[in-house]
């Protein structure tokens, strides 16, 4: 990923509406949530769930497709995968890990 689109990614998830939407994308899976079962789920108004997938999307972290008369989104895994792998590139640099207690690896 070009250091522009990470910017533009981590600014996409700096917001906490935006992050919940993203999670909850990312617990569903490839079937994707529709406008309505996001905003029912997160309880935010119409409106304000539209501005902020438009910026998920604009960001590369979420897609839209169109299903008959809906809109079906879903996480970009390709795109957080590349993020996480970004961040973690030169993680320790080059050494093992230091396990956390609550965690299985630190990256």
């Amino acid at each position: 990923m070009e250091e522009s689109e990470i910017i533009k990614a981590l600014g996409a998830l700096a917001h906490p509406l935006r992050l919940r939407v993203f999670r909850a994308l990312v617990v569903v899976g490839e079937t994707g949530l529709t406008p309505g079962a996001m905003q029912e789920a997160l309880e935010v108004p119409a409106a304000t769930l539209s501005f902020h997938l438009k910026e998920l999307v604009g960001s590369g972290l979420v897609t839209q497709e169109r299903a008959s008369r809906y809109l079906i989104y879903r996480a970009a895994y390709a795109q957080m995968n590349a993020l996480l792998g970004y961040l973690t590139e030169n993680c320790c640099e080059g050494a093992s890990c230091a396990v956390l207690p609550h965690t299985s690896s630190c990256c």
